[in-house]
């Protein structure tokens, strides 16, 4: 009886084994991957992928998306579960210090291999810890047939002081030519990341620049804010909602503005193609952020935020059914044509498929042409959501006519100070 309980068990120990693609002799248990997603965009992508694998391997993987805004949040809440994320995301090098208590070293993992360059992980002496899986770019994204329509062409705009001229022309005849300059910058919690985040990014890229900083500084001087408040004046003051009414402004309602030809100009990244992609390819132009501050030669606001890290608290079993999973995503048919026909990313890996997004094409072209890139100093910020809120809350003040951008400046730089302080206790 004892002998056929062990063969019992050895058999069933042997199909675990295989069903986990593991052999060294002894039986692991199969694992499974639940991947916590920041992107609310590519949810369905990666739903769809997932499910894909499953039935491919029979290894549970769940997708669950957090949240516009909510993702830091989600992730504390989540991270000590029983069942917590076994692959998640961290911000740049500054996403590795909140986690690196469960950042697995990815060193010997078949999926940094498969990285095109170590520019593309978070790593120090002791190991590799953040693989970066989309590369993008985000500026002016510009309907070309609408600025035709009123008298110029992409060309004509080649820094701050032409861009200002051509929104302002255009919201002077905004009634008889039936568009206005800029989508609403809103300031609801789905659109204000690209003003607190991206468009706040311009002025401390160059001040970051200026003063050499190449890790997180403690403090700001917020040298630029005065370029910052310039372009936030032409985007709010030539669009198609009056300042007053940004707090309410969606990105849904961007989107629409811009598909519908009701303005010319939406500050977007290259991840939403998708979005806005109906208008036509041949209609697409994307200008860089100008704000009069070494306009010539800018190029776009290129960069990642987005990083895989492996829950190192997980079970061994979870980590290599995840680590098998990243592999397979970077390198399958099915995974590789997901990251760039589906999601639309940039991917820097070996096998990375080339994308049909008109945007990461027009990216590229500043590249080559030797446009330099504003890189994304934003990767800095300490606490981001907790330095962001404020910024919106004096940008929605100052917009609606409070007119005390000081409060603005106060948000950004003192703010940053005591999020700095904040998050070293």
């Amino acid at each position: 009886m004892k002998k056929k309980l062990v063969s019992a068990l050895l058999v069933t120990s042997m199909a675990a084994a295989m069903l986990a693609g593991c052999g060294k002799g002894g039986a692991e248990e199969t694992g499974s991957v639940y991947y916590l997603n920041f992107k609310p965009e590519a949810d369905e992508a990666w739903q769809a992928l997932a499910k894909t694998y499953t039935e491919q391997t029979g290894v549970e993987v769940k997708v669950v998306t957090a949240a516009e805004g909510t993702y830091e949040e989600t992730l504390t809440a989540d991270i000590d579960k029983k069942d917590a994320p076994t692959l998640f995301q961290i911000s740049g090098a500054v996403g590795y210090e909140s986690w690196k208590d469960y950042c697995l070293d990815l060193s010997d993992s078949d999926v940094y291999k498969q990285l095109t360059s170590d520019d593309f992980a978070i790593k120090n002496d002791n190991g590799v810890y953040g693989i970066a899986y989309v590369y993008e770019g985000y500026g002016i994204i510009t309907n070309k047939a609408l600025l035709e329509k009123a008298g110029y062409s992409i060309d004509d705009i080649k820094d701050f002081n032409s861009l200002k001229a051509v929104a302002e022309d255009i919201t002077a005849r905004s009634a008889d030519l039936g568009f206005s300059a800029f989508t609403s910058a809103g300031l609801d919690s789905s659109s204000s990341w690209r003003f607190s985040g991206h468009l706040a990014n311009i002025p401390l890229f160059y001040e970051f620049e200026e003063d050499g900083i190449t890790s997180q500084p403690a403090t700001i001087k917020g040298t630029y804010l005065d370029n910052f408040k310039a372009i936030w004046d032409v985007y709010t003051q030539n669009a198609t909602c009056a300042p007053s009414e940004l707090s309410a402004k969606t990105g849904d309602d961007a989107v629409a503005e811009f598909v519908n030809e009701q303005a010319v100009f939406y500050q977007n990244g290259t991840w939403a193609y998708g979005d806005i992609s109906s208008i036509g390819d041949d209609n697409i132009g994307y200008l860089p952020i100008y704000i009069g501050v070494r306009d010539e030669k800018e190029g776009l606001s290129c960069g990642t935020e987005n990083y895989w890290a492996v829950n190192s608290q997980a079970s061994e079993a979870d980590q290599k059914a995840t680590l098998d999973f990243l592999n397979w995503v970077v390198t399958s048919d099915e995974g590789t044509s997901a990251l760039a026909d589906d999601m639309g990313f940039v991917s820097p890996f070996k096998n990375a498929k080339s994308v049909s997004n008109v945007l990461c094409n027009i990216m590229n072209q500043y590249v080559a042409d030797g446009c330099y890139n504003v890189s994304w100093a934003f990767n800095f910020t300490p606490n981001t959501e907790s330095w962001r809120a404020p910024v919106v809350s004096a940008l929605a003040a100052y917009s609606a006519g409070t007119g005390d951008w000081d409060a603005v400046v106060s948000a950004y730089v003192d703010g940053w100070a005591e999020q700095y302080q904040l998050s070293q206790q």
